[in-house]
């Protein structure tokens, strides 16, 4: 069966939160903040393979959301980002958004990709607010 239209719902992923951590050692008083940075949410990507002739593959899963990124931790460790979602189309695929005619973007060379949402940045920890007086 053909299949030459279908809607799905995206969502990017969200920003990790940085960090509050302060740094304690034994005999390091006042160590001073050491919060790391949250990672990035994954970016939700459309891309071209011109081994596939129709939508059928994304008609029959709906909805798409790559993963949000980890919290950053102590020691000034950032987070991890997240995963991004690829989804793959036929060559001369048009994406518009649901309800209007404009187009976003019309794929039609082998391996063009574009991404469409993107992913959350991360928050920062408290270590991004030292400063040498403070």
């Amino acid at each position: 069966m053909f299949i030459d239209y279908t809607q799905i719902d995206i969502s990017a992923g969200n920003g990790g939160s940085g960090a509050v951590s302060f740094r304690r050692e034994k005999f390091i008083p006042k160590g001073g903040p050491d919060g790391g940075d949250g990672g990035r949410g994954g970016h939700i990507i459309f891309k071209v393979d011109t081994n596939l002739h129709t939508l059928q593959d994304i008609r029959y899963r709906r909805r798409y959301k790559a993963e949000n990124g980890h919290s950053g931790r102590g020691s000034n460790k950032t987070g991890k980002n997240g995963k991004d979602v690829v989804i793959l189309v036929p060559a001369g695929s048009v994406i518009r958004k649901k309800g209007s005619k404009n187009i976003i973007i019309d794929l039609t060379v082998n391996g063009q990709n574009h991404i469409i949402c993107n992913g959350g940045p991360g928050g920062k920890g408290n270590a991004r607010f030292k400063t040498s007086t403070k």
